[in-house]
Order: structure tokens, then C-alpha cells, then sequence
């Protein structure tokens, strides 16, 4: 199988690539329209920030499998992967650690006013006593929204400054619930109003974070908000103007122009405001993010060559549409499966899904099969009167 890497990886990644294909093709420059050219006998795509047009997965005519080398879908078009039977997979939480100490290297910089002290020395300009009110953060309690692996990684960081630490999420479940000395909030305004500093982690699995008008007037006069991701959930209008009249400080991580728009004239509207600072998208960038998300990029391809397992996959159904459930015991005999599935074509039924298991010796099989409509009884006959099938029973699906 041909895997094709459009994206970079360290060369240990490919050096552990290379043996799981027949050809392993590194090309990380490549542009979304180069891409649709390169696909017609590729097995596997592994992409990073490229886009992966509809028209790309049509000419991929040998694919069976995208991997993201990042989190969440990325750039691919997902629906039309799903239409053509393309697996797409991702590689989740593996730049979680990255993102949460640069979220506290924010907090930090805010704080104790980094970015305004370093451009003064570089002016030349003295204006210790202007930038000397500092809070520090022993003590103080941080609001992390989203308690996702970024989330987590900010509270253990968090708590070695001595924070005390609450959270909210929408998705804050009993497995998922707060570490020891971690706090969980009922309502968001509940953490906003407590906090000093709040933290907004809006991710692939935490899609429902809003921050609201209502949110920032919680918030203390003079508290700190710092983002990392994207502003889609936040009224921004809002969020500036509170920053406009000093009411709060903010940091963000900026996402950046838009694919294609000039990056040599970028402005964010935000980031002109006194009392703002940011980053350009620098999150996930560091060494040991990339090495992670490199180890699980090749975990997921070797998972898929060898075992035929499909990790991190974003375009299964959580639940397979099949309202009935033929499960069978069968010979381990050639042919017996085609006569199954030939008694059931023929009867205008669908299998939607079939998963078996073979028994020690490989003398016998298990068998479930998942159908959109439940068979005739003249159907369930034949199959049971096949010399190879031991046992037959159909379920309905609750």
C-alpha cells in the first residue's frame, strides 16, 4: 500500500513509515490543488494544514484511509470521505501539554506586563513604576472553561502556582469529573464571577463553550481572559468593548489570515487595544508536541496496515441504522457466508454491518449481522437449513 505524507514529520516517524508501505512517498510541500494530482494510487494520506477537496478524495481512487496529523478534522472534507468509504482519522490531545504552557506563559505575561517591559528596554524608555502592579497569581483562583486534556493540563500547571482552580464544561461527565482541588461549576457566569484569571479552551470536543456579554460582566474589573483557539463562541463586540474601557486584560492566540488572504498585512482588531497581547497560532508548536502527535501518527498507520484496527476514527457511526441483528454460529467452511449473504440479498434486506470471530481451531465462527429491516421467515429458513450453519437467532435492536 502507497503512503503518501503531505505534511511534515520528523524522519524517525518516516523511518517506522516506511516499512508499513510498499512506497512511501514524502512530499510535505504539496498545495491542495498539487494534492488531487498525487492520489490516484495512494492507499494512505497523512495531512497537516493542506485542504483535502471533495475533488481530491474522488481522484484518490486506491484510498482508504486520511490521517490528520492534529486534532479534529483539520482541512478534509470529511462528508465526501465518508461517501467514498475513506476512513478519517485524527491524532487528539497530543499538543494538549504545549497549549497549556503556553497558556500560562500568557497568564504570566499578562500579569506581570512581559511584552510592555520588553518593548520599553527595546525603546530605550524607563517605566518601571507605570508597569509595577502586578497581582501575582499564588492565591488567586483561575476559571478554566472546557476541561477537555487541555484543561486538565492547565489545572496541574495551575496548581503548581499555587491557583486555587474551578471549571466548567458542557460535557462534564462522571469519568470525566474535576482531579482532586479541582472545583466544577454548575454555570458558566458561576466561574466567571469567582475567577481572576479565566481560560477558554473551545476544541473539537468541547464545541458548546459561549462567552457572552453576560459572561464578561461577571467577571471581575481587571481580571484576565486568555483564549487559545478560536473566538467563534465569544461575543467579540462584547469582549471588545470590555477591554476597550480596561475593564479586563486579555491574551490570545490568534488563528491567523484566512487561506489564500495576504499574511504580510494580518491585522487583529482585538490586538490593537491597550492591555492585549498575543501569539500567532503558536500553541501546538513546540518540539515535543510535534514528536507526539508523530508517534501517534505512525500508531494509528501501523494499527491500520497490520491489525486492520482504525484509531482516533472521525466518520464512523457511534451507532450502526440497523434495527435488526442476525447472529449466527457457523462451520469455518468456505462458502457458508456467501450462502448467508446470498439468502439475505435475496430476500431485499441489507447488511449494514458484519462483525465475526473465529473459535480456537478454526473449526467454527461467530457471526452478527446487522440488517435494515428484519428478514422473512422464509429468509431465516433457508439460512438454517444450510448444512454448515450450527445455530441462528435474529435480535431486535433496542
Amino acid at each position: 500500500m502507497k503512503i503518501l505524507v503531505a505534511c511534515e514529520l520528523p524522519q524517525s516517524a518516516l523511518d517506522e513509515l516506511a516499512p508499513l508501505a510498499s512506497e512511501l512517498c514524502y512530499r510535505p510541500n504539496l498545495t491542495a490543488y498539487q494534492l488531487r494530482d498525487c492520489l490516484a494510487d495512494v492507499g494512505i494520506l497523512v495531512v497537516g494544514a493542506v485542504r483535502v477537496s471533495p475533488e481530491a478524495i474522488a481522484a484518490g481512487r486506491a484510498l482508504q484511509m486520511i490521517v490528520h496529523a492534529g486534532c479534529g478534522p483539520g482541512e478534509i472534507a470529511v462528508e465526501r470521505a465518508s461517501t467514498a468509504g475513506v476512513f478519517v482519522t485524527h491524532c487528539p490531545d497530543q499538543h494538549a501539554q504545549a497549549v497549556a504552557e503556553l497558556t500560562l506563559g500568557l497568564i504570566l505575561a499578562l500579569d506581570r506586563r512581559i511584552v510592555e517591559n520588553t518593548i520599553a528596554l527595546k525603546d530605550g524608555r524607563w517605566i518601571r513604576s507605570e508597569l509595577a502592579d502586578a497581582r501575582g497569581l499564588a492565591g488567586r483562583t483561575i476559571g478554566i472553561m472546557g476541561y477537555g486534556a487541555i484543561g486538565r493540563s492547565v489545572a496541574r500547571l495551575a496548581q503548581a502556582f499555587q491557583m486555587r482552580v474551578l471549571t466548567w464544561s458542557p460535557r462534564l461527565m462522571p469519568p470525566d469529573m474535576p482531579e482532586p482541588l479541582v472545583e466544577a461549576c454548575s454555570r458558566p457566569r458561576d466561574l466567571a464571577r469567582q475567577s481572576d484569571v479565566v481560560t477558554l479552551h473551545a476544541d473539537e470536543s468541547e464545541p458548546e463553550l459561549i462567552v457572552d456579554a453576560a459572561f464578561l460582566e461577571a467577571m471581575g474589573d481587571g481580571a484576565y481572559l486568555v483564549s487559545l483557539g478560536p473566538l467563534a463562541a465569544v461575543d467579540e463586540e462584547a469582549l471588545f468593548r470590555a477591554v476597550e474601557r480596561g475593564r479586563l486584560r486579555l491574551a490570545l492566540d490568534v488563528s491567523g489570515p484566512r487561506a489564500g488572504a495576504d499574511s504580510t498585512r494580518f491585522r487583529c482588531r482585538l490586538c490593537d487595544l491597550p492591555g492585549v497581547i498575543g501569539t500567532q497560532h503558536m500553541g501546538a508548536l513546540t518540539e515535543q508536541a510535534r514528536q507526539a502527535t508523530a508517534r501517534e501518527v505512525v500508531r494509528i498507520v501501523r494499527s491500520f496496515v497490520v491489525c486492520g484496527e482504525v484509531l482516533n476514527c472521525l466518520n464512523l457511526c457511534e451507532r450502526s441504522p440497523a434495527t435488526w441483528q442476525l447472529v449466527l454460529r457457523v462451520r469455518d467452511q468456505m462458502g457458508v457466508m456467501a450462502a448467508v449473504m446470498d439468502a439475505i440479498r435475496a430476500d431485499g434486506v441489507n447488511a449494514q454491518e458484519i462483525t465475526s470471530k473465529v473459535f480456537t481451531g478454526a473449526k467454527a465462527v461467530w457471526c452478527a449481522i446487522a440488517l435494515d429491516e428484519r428478514p422473512s421467515a422464509e429468509a431465516l429458513a433457508s439460512i438454517r437449513n444450510l448444512p454448515d450453519v450450527l445455530h441462528l437467532e435474529l435480535r431486535a435492536v433496542v
